[in-house]
């Protein structure tokens, strides 16, 4: 893969390891104000000189990123006027981006960013900030949405986590089925026919490698193959430090030295294709050097890719392909009932991830036991389990939380985020426990309508187990904007026309 030249040899090394700037991500989105090759002569030339200044040197030589539109006052009294005011200014034209130094991927349409150092068209971000934009009637760019990743999926055969180059050698849930979806809902069938392509595509990335496997248990890339059938696991077709992350990964990497240094820095980045970065779930206890992301069957991706199955073979009927609406019939049967085999607890009335080289499902409770529910993998009885499981030890004030266990990690007790709530939420919906799936609403609402009277902001995550402390955790502090927190929520409050009650 090619990469920007900038982001590689002894000018990124010194930039990145020296902590010239506190967050590691603003050196890889800069742009090159000349040839990069040029630069790195001129760094060479003068990097030995006794005044030389490496900050002053690349804010010379570089345009720095500005930061994508957040903490930005409005005018408005309430969130959804705070976010219709939003959506504008998160927006990114493609006519802004360099078409030739940078790290960015120029797409084709205008895309909605998330918000605050995420600055990209970031993928499973997006659905989740298109229920916001189909609540709020922009079906505009929820179009404009398809269309880049159908055309991400035809430049490089999966859609990159987010549109930058060094984020290309992996994906993030395979959530363009859910876009494709909504816009069946705003436009019909005639609008989502001519991405079938690009979604079959897609799905033939995910099963990459299923053909060379003859063992179980064994492994390619995303395929795991099981003595009782194939799912999938996250991966990364690099095992080198994030560039985006590069001191973090080094430096956790010199710390665990007795691990090889090429699987650990894997790992992180197969978590970071899960969206889930960090958390212990993918983690032999709370240290993150023991990272094992690629060991484990997460339930939420094979959910999801259940997901993609069940909708291939109905809309691949709808297009009148006999064949091909079989073939994924059967594949969805066939994944529902290895997921029943390796995930499903019947004693603990949950579904778990499955560690492959433990043989074992995993012990952690997570909200990834949701995504079953969302996509109608589940049945009644598996769904009253889950419902009561979400009731009895997720629920908290501010709404659901992500684990059961505190790792500092901010995939983990006590943060809550929207994406999951807005999974929960239809998911209950779906097998008729309206009633938790309102209390569940309502509590997140709640609270983001609090903090928006206090702060002004919506965020990226949110503490809700104590409503009054800010969520923490991550590599970076805590970003507003946001993308997804403004799409999930205001697609709640459409969903279930609440009035907030009066505070004494």
């Amino acid at each position: 893969m090619d990469v920007p030249a900038h982001l590689d040899g002894a000018l990124f090394e010194a930039v990145q390891r020296g902590g010239v700037f506190e967050d590691s991500k603003t050196f890889v989105d800069s742009v090159p104000r000349t040839d990069p090759d040029e630069i790195r002569r001129r760094f060479e030339s003068r990097r030995g000189a006794p005044e030389f200044d490496l900050r002053s040197f690349v804010e010379e030589h570089f345009r720095l990123p500005q930061t994508a539109a957040s903490g930005v006052p409005t005018n408005a009294d309430t969130v959804e006027e705070h976010v219709r005011q939003l959506w504008p200014l998160l927006v990114v034209e493609p006519a802004s981006i360099a078409a030739d130094r940078g790290s960015l991927i120029r797409v084709p349409e205008p895309y909605v960013t998330p918000g605050g150092r995420f600055r990209e068209l970031y993928y499973w971000d997006s659905y989740f900030t298109a229920e916001g934009l189909a609540a709020c009637d922009e079906v505009d760019r929820i179009e404009n949405l398809v269309e880049n990743f159908a055309w991400l999926l035809s430049e490089y055969g999966r859609v990159p986590n987010a549109n930058r180059e060094y984020y290309r050698t992996r994906s993030q849930p395979p959530m363009f089925i859910s876009l494709l979806e909504v816009l069946e809902r705003e436009r019909g069938f005639d609008a989502v026919e001519p991405y079938l392509p690009q979604l079959e595509r897609e799905y033939e990335f995910w099963m990459d490698g299923r053909e060379s496997l003859t063992d179980a248990p064994a492994s390619s890339r995303r395929v795991v193959n099981l003595p009782e059938g194939t799912l999938n696991r996250y991966w990364d077709d690099a095992a080198t430090p994030r560039p985006e992350s590069y001191r973090e990964d080094v430096a956790l990497a010199e710390r665990a030295s007795e691990r090889d240094a090429a699987d650990l820095y894997r790992n992180l980045r197969a978590a970071c294709e899960s969206g889930w970065d960090f958390s212990g779930r993918w983690c032999r206890g709370d240290d993150l050097a023991s990272i094992r992301t690629t060991e484990l069957v997460p339930v939420d991706l094979n959910a999801t890719l259940y997901g993609v199955e069940r909708s291939l073979a109905r809309w691949s009927d709808a297009a009148g392909d006999a064949d091909a609406a079989e073939r994924y019939a059967r594949a969805a049967e066939d994944r529902a009932e290895t997921i029943e085999e390796y995930c499903w607890d019947a004693d603990a009335g949950f579904y778990f991830d499955y560690d492959v080289q433990g043989r074992q499902r995993s012990d952690e409770w997570t909200l990834a036991a949701v995504s079953p529910l969302f996509f109608g993998l589940a049945d009644d009885e598996q769904a009253a389990a889950v419902a009561d499981a979400l009731e009895s030890k997720f629920l908290r004030e501010g709404g659901l939380v992500t684990t059961l266990t505190e790792t500092g990690q901010q995939w983990d007790a006590p943060n809550g985020w929207a994406p999951l709530h807005w999974l929960a939420v239809i998911g209950l919906e779906r097998y008729g426990h309206d009633d938790l799936a309102r209390e569940i609403a309502t509590r997140w609402i709640r609270l983001v309508d609090d903090v928006f009277e206090r702060t002004g902001k919506l965020v990226e995550k949110y503490n809700v187990q104590d409503t009054s402390l800010r969520a923490g955790g991550g590599e970076y502090p805590l970003q507003d904007g946001f993308g997804w927190t403004n799409g999930v929520t205001v697609a709640l409050k459409e969903r279930f026309e609440r009035e907030r009650p009066p505070t004494a």
